[in-house]
């Protein structure tokens, strides 16, 4: 089967996410004419996934991101409608796990029969998060939406349109093998989509699983290639097309930025243009802030503000859950140590001062004394402080204790309520360096 135009602008610069964006017209005749038409490519919508961070500190606001997957698949939806795509392809990940209750089901049938009314088919698969052993609850989907099968690859056509999809779902929430290789053979006199969950030869952070190479892909002899599984936006090839659309809505700090689906115009056998779809409600941004400039508390927090600025720009308006790390050689780093809570709410101060909807998620400290801050001065002036702080600091039996006492806070809170391996946000060899500065600094005021 034919592959890309190479002389297809939209292609031009893959590597680049926004070189590969193509503005194409949404005249609804090109989209009814056989010989060009458009389909939504998404995946790893991830129904009923828990929120992680902002709980504790403003309920509302965790509410609000809670929400956000919901609001971006109904956004998703209704531009689908807009663009008057053809059909709509998920590639694995509707839901997040198995359904406390059937309103997670309730909601995407809700969805998917708007599309139903509008005219749109829905070919989903299952992934490692919604495996067929996995979410074991079911609610009836309209009759417009097709499951891809477990146990062999499966095909669907669109004849109307001379469109083949070929896909086959995650039985178990481990898969192994490489799915791909047994893919079956393009559909003669169609356009051919192959629907995938894969990690591909690997993309960390996210698991192994039907791993693939791009050679086996482009065996299939598809006309692209709609991939689910990594969150991130990625054009993997551009012939034939292998597409990451992402995720269409970031649920934590490890998901940052811009979040939606993909929008792709077939004319006359090929691929002629993609376009992203961003429909995330809400966003999450990591920001680095050299604090070796701050003179004050009042130079810092201008400092944060102005440094907020253009992620609060490019959230357009969005719920924004900021990380702030304060790096560098400070004359602030012994007060920031003793005034952790104070100084977190300043920097949220920081964040409000920037836009009213930002809002930090985690504040972490990388500061340093500054060359020239006055050294530790014990009364007894034998004594080394400096190297006794140090020696108890990495003392096995004490840092056993400490992880002991930890342990029985972490047992004396409600289940679920923090992590166990970083109850109070830091690991313990944080929270040991930082307990170790505090004191010096302590010591130090005291001599």
């Amino acid at each position: 089967m034919p592959g890309v135009r190479r002389e297809c602008p939209a292609f031009k610069g893959a590597a680049k996410p926004t070189s590969v964006i193509s503005r194409l017209s949404r005249d609804s005749r090109l989209v009814r004419d056989v010989s060009s038409f458009s389909f939504v490519h998404a995946a790893d919508l991830h129904l009923g996934s828990p929120l992680t961070g902002l709980a504790l500190r403003d309920p509302e606001i965790a509410r609000r991101f809670g929400e956000a997957t919901r609001t971006a698949l109904s956004t998703l939806v209704t531009r689908t409608i807009e663009a008057e795509a053809a059909f709509m392809v998920i590639a694995g990940d509707v839901y997040d796990g198995e359904w406390r209750d059937n309103s997670v089901g309730l909601f995407f049938a809700r969805e998917m029969a708007r599309l139903e009314r509008a005219g749109i088919p829905v070919f989903i698969l299952r992934g490692n998060h919604d495996a067929e052993s996995v979410v074991t609850r079911a609610v009836t989907l309209p009759d417009n939406v097709t499951s891809f099968g477990t146990r062999r690859p499966e095909t669907h056509t669109l004849d109307d349109l001379r469109v083949a999809l070929h896909g086959q779902s995650f039985p178990d929430r481990q898969v192994g093998e490489n799915l791909a290789a047994s893919y079956p053979a393009p559909v003669p006199g169609h356009f051919n989509i192959g629907v995938l969950h894969t990690s591909l030869t690997g993309r960390p952070p996210h698991a192994d699983y039907a791993p693939c190479s791009l050679a086996d892909l482009a065996a299939r002899g598809y006309g692209y290639w709609a991939l689910g599984h990594v969150h991130a936006f990625e054009v993997v090839s551009e012939d034939p097309p292998v597409v990451f659309p992402g995720n269409i809505q970031g649920r934590s700090i490890r998901e940052t930025g811009e979040k939606g689906a993909v929008l792709v115009t077939v004319t006359d056998g090929e691929v002629s243009g993609l376009e992203r779809m961003i429909v995330d409600e809400a966003r999450w941004a990591r920001v680095e802030i050299a604090a070796d400039g701050a003179e004050d508390l009042a130079g810092l927090v201008a400092m944060a503000r102005e440094a907020l600025r253009p992620h609060v720009a490019a959230a357009e308006g969005r719920p924004l859950a900021l990380r702030l790390r304060l790096s560098g050689e400070s004359p602030l780093y012994g007060w920031a140590l003793a005034n952790r809570a104070l100084l977190i709410d300043e920097m949220q101060n920081a964040c409000h001062q920037a836009d009213a909807e930002a809002w930090l998620e985690k504040l972490e400290l990388d500061l340093a004394p500054p060359a020239d801050a006055r050294p530790l001065v014990p009364l007894d002036a034998s004594l080394d402080l400096a190297a006794l702080l140090g020696e108890a600091a990495n003392d096995p039996h004490f840092r056993e204790e400490a992880a002991g006492q930890i342990g029985l806070l972490v047992n004396k809170l409600p289940a679920g309520l923090v992590d166990p391996a970083a109850p109070f946000g830091e690991e313990l060899n944080t929270l040991v360096a930082e307990a170790r500065a505090l004191l010096a600094e302590r010591i130090a005021e005291g001599s």
